[in-house]
């Protein structure tokens, strides 16, 4: 994921003030500072080597971020130019349909539901087969990823209203809506349901539990808290999806902190100062975070202790990273994944794609690792 800042008036004084703490966003920002550089990559010996399994061309990103859903062993992709399609774990297309409409999320999918947002807010949910089940409309844009799950398809808009529909019908079940902040960045916050709750990321530095019967708030939880005495300092956005762990949910802020709540009550585990702008993820023994110079940071889940750290990509604009047969995996800019090692953050495998960015994490189906690039391949790994 990356971040681009939500075009308001307040965007005018962000660009006249230079906007030096988020230069790295800024659309109208002067010649890159040699400090900022994306690292070169270093050599070194591949202990993990991964194969190319398939790839398979769903069309380009755009602006905006496409992750795969997975339904079983079934992948479901879609681009900006409205594709939709189901890949079996061989790496065939079971179907691609246009959705009519250009797309700027996706893919949610449970339960033979498959649910892309489109342009201005529209809402579309497929069955199986590719055979559109319904289509409603939301409040405004939606960049985050739908998700699916206990019967309802729960979506964020950028107005940060978070509302659920029926799964078979798409009937409105209930929306709430939070405050919104007076500058925020244009990001994908995402949801994950858990239980009988959905954890939904938001601007401002909150993360909240909301029950699915009704959309009452269970638990609010501190991810950031807004500092400054300018309104571009005071952003402190959650990044990415939250991580769920047994009984913790893990989390990050731009210009934030890092760390792990109880999903039930959502009481703080633990925190450490980090911004990001991807996320975490988190596996049964660690947390992983990327932060917003591109150092690949690892924490003990119980407590939240440093086990390591590797500034060797910085700002090669990584993904938000994932745990994957007992190594963490990582996107960058140039399409390419890297492997490290899990235990001590060393390098242990690099593989590439397409050469176009990988903006969200990637995800494991089975004993592969799948990842979509901005120019649009989804491309299947495994291990050797």
């Amino acid at each position: 994921m990356r971040a681009y800042l939500k075009l308001t008036s307040i965007v005018a004084v962000c660009v006249l003030a230079g906007c030096s703490s988020l230069s790295s966003l800024n659309p109208f920002a002067s010649k890159p500072d040699a400090k900022t550089a994306p690292a070169a990559l270093i050599e070194f010996k591949q202990t993990k080597l991964m194969r190319q399994k398939w790839s398979i061309a769903v069309g380009n990103a755009g602006n905006y971020l496409f992750s795969p859903g997975v339904d079983g062993s079934d992948i479901y992709a879609a681009s900006n130019d409205g594709t939709v399609a189901k890949i079996n774990a061989n790496g065939q297309i079971v179907w691609k349909i246009n959705a009519g409409m250009r797309l700027t999320a996706g893919v949610g999918v449970a339960s033979n539901t498959v649910v892309v947002a489109g342009e201005k807010g529209a809402l579309l949910a497929f069955a199986e087969d590719g055979r559109l089940r319904w289509k409603v409309q939301d409040s405004t844009e939606i960049l985050s990823a739908p998700v699916v799950g206990q019967g309802l398809v729960i979506v964020r808009s950028i107005d940060n209203k978070i509302t659920a529909y029926d799964a078979e019908s798409g009937a409105r079940k209930w929306s709430v809506e939070r405050p919104l902040p007076s500058l925020t960045l244009r990001t994908m916050p995402g949801l994950a349901i858990v239980g009988q709750q959905v954890v939904v990321a938001l601007p401002g530095g909150r993360m909240v539990a909301l029950a699915l019967s009704n959309g009452g708030i269970k638990w609010e939880a501190v991810v950031g808290e807004p500092k400054g005495s300018t309104e571009l300092e005071r952003v402190a956005d959650v990044s990415g999806s939250p991580a769920i762990v047994g009984r913790d949910v893990c989390a990050a802020a731009y210009q934030g902190r890092v760390g792990c709540y109880d999903v039930v009550t959502g009481s703080s585990r633990w925190f450490k100062a980090l911004s990001s702008e991807v996320g975490v993820s988190a596996d049964e023994r660690f947390v992983f975070a990327v932060d917003a110079s591109g150092i690949l940071n690892a924490y003990l889940r119980d407590g939240g202790a440093s086990a390591w750290r590797n500034d060797k990509l910085s700002y090669r604009k990584l993904s938000s990273p994932t745990s994957f047969d007992r190594a963490v995996a990582v996107g960058d800019l140039a399409g390419y994944v890297h492997l490290l090692s899990r235990e001590d953050g060393s390098f242990i495998g690099r593989v590439s794609t397409d050469g176009s960015q990988i903006l969200a994490a990637p995800i494991v189906v089975g004993s592969s690792l799948i990842v979509q690039t901005k120019s649009g391949s989804v491309v299947a790994f495994a291990t050797e």
